[in-house]
């Protein structure tokens, strides 16, 4: 049996796998089990790259930016920077729209999670839009939609695990975050006011906001806020590395919680338990598609990949539509983070010898992965707010096509007009 039929057979066995809902980190080592059996493959290679894949001092970010977003949970941040959220978009058409919008943007700086940002805003925000007259179908998708914005901006997980595969700065991806994530956060809150203006949902105030209400709103939300900075100035400043600032973020977090009086023993437990399960689920993701990675890159699919695409595709352009359509129907059925680490080391090389940037490729990637959480049928985005929610899914798809017309024209835009992408990261570096 040819090692070309024998690596088709593996990815079948996955697949067919995945799409049984078979857990991702299973699907994967199965497949890459059935290539080691019929290939007759040295078996401890199974094991090393199992292990030697998850051994990345880089990955360490994971496990402390999650820890710093649970911990800011409990201790209060949250609320604060909704409050600043309610007191800037009070006076804008949609009102606790705009406010679920600018919440996901601004935590995105501090959880890096969007599945988590997308649990808890669906629990915070959705009943008081449906208190304010908001269908939840609408309340629901908008929640989806804001939490695309989380792995944009940093210190987005995504964002930490593209770098350490594709071996890119992690610290200009970071910068190049902000501009990726403020360009999204403006075109849903533009969505969201054509839409409610349409309905006829109203905003939160009418009066304008004085000094005083504003500072009153800004000044327990401005501790929070300054996370972002301080990460973004350590890492470019040199002061520590981006794996470092996921230390100095739980420390952050917690100072805060000591600040606001509002950090306890037991709450620290339980931060501590779902940092452990949600750094587990994404290190087993890892773990198996090393195993995987390292039999494309045995049997050179790469390598025959790129040629193939060189020699067919003219421009980079037309190799940008065809990635793009190929990354959302990929990303409707399997975990982003899954396909990023088998898919990054096949399209990041093709990227590159067509001249393209590495940071605006990286960008376009996990946005393309943002999308895919969002969709259906496996969009984990949705599954996890309509859970939550109440909301039907066929109810979620309908409220959601204007969304994604949105977000499609967004993609084009990052694709096709690399300053989007790559303005800060030429500024500062």
């Amino acid at each position: 049996m040819s090692s070309t039929t024998v690596c088709a057979i593996a990815a079948i066995v996955m697949l067919v796998l995945l799409f049984l809902k078979v857990p991702v980190y299973i699907s994967v080592l199965g497949g890459s089990a059935i290539y080691f059996i019929l290939a007759k493959a040295n078996p401890i290679v199974y094991a090393q790259q199992a292990i030697t894949g998850v051994e990345s001092i880089s990955l360490l970010a994971i496990p402390f930016f999650v820890c710093a977003g649970i911990v800011m949970n409990y201790t209060g941040v949250t609320s604060r920077i909704m409050d600043f959220c309610s007191v800037l978009t009070g006076r804008m058409t949609g009102g606790l729209a705009q406010v679920n919008i600018l919440l996901s943007t601004l935590m995105g700086g501090l959880s890096g999670s969007n599945l988590a940002d997308a649990a808890m805003e669906a629990k915070m925000m959705v009943p008081e839009m449906e208190k304010a007259g908001f269908s939840k179908a609408f309340s629901t998708v908008v929640t989806a939609v804001s939490s695309m914005i989380t792995p944009l901006i940093p210190p987005g997980i995504a964002m930490i695990l593209y770098g350490c595969i594709a071996n890119v700065s992690i610290g200009k991806l970071f910068m190049s975050g902000l501009s990726v994530g403020a360009i999204l956060c403006i075109a849903e809150m533009i969505m969201a006011a054509m839409i409610s203006r349409k309905r006829g949902y109203r905003p939160m105030r009418t009066e304008k906001i004085s000094g005083s209400e504003f500072w009153g709103a800004l000044r327990p939300a401005l501790l929070p806020l300054c996370l972002p900075i301080i990460i973004i100035g350590g890492i470019r400043l040199g002061i520590f590395t981006a794996t470092e600032a996921g230390a100095v973020a739980i420390l952050y977090a917690v100072v805060l919680g000591i600040i606001y009086r509002n950090i306890h023993f037991r709450d620290m437990a339980i931060a501590m338990k779902e940092t452990v399960t949600s750094t587990a689920s994404i290190m087993l993701i890892v773990s198996a598609a090393s195993v995987f990675s390292w039999i494309l890159t045995k049997e050179k699919i790469p390598q025959a990949l790129t040629n193939w695409m060189i020699m067919n595709i003219n421009n980079k352009y037309v190799f940008l539509i065809i990635v793009n359509i190929f990354l959302i129907i990929v990303g409707m059925f399997i975990e982003g983070n899954a396909s990023m680490i088998i898919l990054v080391p096949l399209l990041a090389p093709i990227a590159k010898s067509f001249g393209i940037d590495e940071i605006q490729f990286a960008m376009v990637y996990i946005f393309n992965n943002a999308i895919g959480a969002f969709s259906p049928p496996m969009g984990t985005l949705m599954f996890v707010t309509c859970g939550i929610t109440g909301c039907k899914t066929k109810d979620f798809i309908k409220e959601a096509i204007p969304w994604y017309i949105m977000l499609v024209l967004v993609l084009l835009l990052l694709s096709y007009v690399p300053i989007c992408t790559t303005w800060i990261v030429n500024l500062l570096y």
